[in-house]
């Protein structure tokens, strides 16, 4: 039996295991920087795998590294785990987090046979907060060479894209007032975040499709017969390359701007969590992966524009990467739809999990014999 037999054997036999955490992590979401029991239980899993873990990798409380090998080429399994708020786990991460540990198992007795030092990064905060744009911050990629997860969806593709995501929150600081008595005593800070919507929207004709704007009030007073004088708002700004995001967030940020000059209101403008940059796949990795993906018998890939955001987008401008996506059946339900989360948990997603942690460790041990 050669070694590829045998990581495929191996990573078919740990199904049972994997399904296991899967169905564990997807009964108890939890959501950006408070999973405390996915990040254990996934890396408890690996611990008895014979992996080396550090918790609270990065000075994340719920990220952790893991690595087992002493080989000279390093890659590493990427696992999310958070789950959205309301929705529980309608984006999968529970797939990716069980699909990411079982390559590693798979590959970990053949590591130092095939030159690798194989690492799991625990990966907290995908949907909101930039997780893993925070721990290339703090060194935790430093030193791989390659990085990898796939990630559940309602297609199937290899040469996944996304785009490039900048938020921006928005407070309006205005003066209160009685509305009938003496509004002209008021800064009216509702009248500035309407204003700002307003350019905001006309701002979107002029814009070219790869460039988008979205964004919600979420407060602009509590009473008719009170002039408010507090607002915010939470925007965000998405670009299909990242070099896009700058000249785009500072027309929406004039656009801010305008609107408190015009209602003589104060305007505070906050980023709160790091810039998603736009994913840039690895061509020959994808090749290694797609190669195993048609062996496999997996559904032929489709081409699609990008669609969503990942901050391992951040990763893929500095370490070569993959992130397919794997069809798990979901019946015409996409991530962020509460059939989704059900789909996630469902026979169809067990086996596309177990599927996905044989063409991880594959692609990790084909990458290591080309080089």
């Amino acid at each position: 039996m050669n070694v590829r037999d045998a990581i495929r054997r191996r990573a078919e036999a740990l199904a049972p295991e994997l399904v296991a955490l899967s169905h564990r992590i997807h009964a108890h979401p939890e959501t950006a920087f408070e999973e405390h029991r996915a990040a254990a239980w996934t890396a408890g899993l690996l611990e008895a795998g014979g992996f080396d873990v550090t918790a609270g990798a990065g000075g994340l409380p719920t990220a952790f590294s893991a690595s087992r090998g002493t080989g000279p080429l390093t890659v590493a399994f990427c696992a999310e785990y958070d789950a959205l708020p309301g929705l529980g786990h309608a984006c999968g991460h529970n797939v990716i987090a069980a699909a990411s540990t079982g390559a590693a198992l798979a590959l970990a007795p053949f590591a130092d046979e095939l030159g690798l030092t194989v690492k799991v990064v625990g990966t907290p905060a995908e949907e909101r907060g930039g997780g893993k744009a925070l721990l290339l911050e703090a060194g935790v990629f430093d030193g791989v060479d390659a990085a990898m997860m796939v990630h559940p969806g309602p297609f199937e593709t290899v040469r996944f894209r996304s785009f490039a995501l900048g938020t921006l929150d928005a407070e309006y600081t205005g003066r209160a007032a009685h509305a009938t008595l003496a509004p002209h005593e008021g800064r009216n800070a509702a009248d500035a975040v309407t204003l700002a919507q307003v350019a905001i929207g006309l701002l979107r004709q002029q814009l070219p499709r790869d460039l988008r704007v979205h964004g919600v009030v979420t407060s602009a007073g509590e009473a008719p017969n009170v002039i408010p004088a507090r607002s915010t708002a939470s925007y965000e700004i998405r670009a299909a390359a990242a070099r896009d995001l700058v000249e785009l967030r500072a027309r929406v940020e004039s656009c801010f701007r305008g609107a408190a000059t015009a209602t003589g209101c104060e305007l505070r403008l906050t980023r709160p969590e790091p810039d998603y940059l736009d994913f840039r796949d690895d061509a020959a990795l994808a090749g290694l992966y797609a190669a195993n993906a048609a062996a496999l018998g997996r559904p032929a890939p489709v081409e699609r524009e990008p669609f969503a955001v990942t901050d391992m987008g951040n990763v893929s401008h500095v370490v070569p990467a993959v992130h397919p996506m794997l069809d798990i059946g979901a019946g015409g339900a996409a991530p962020h739809e509460p059939a989704f989360a059900a789909a996630a948990a469902a026979p169809a997603a067990d086996h596309a999990l177990a599927q996905a942690a044989v063409l991880l460790a594959l692609t990790a041990a084909d990458l290591a014999l080309t080089r």
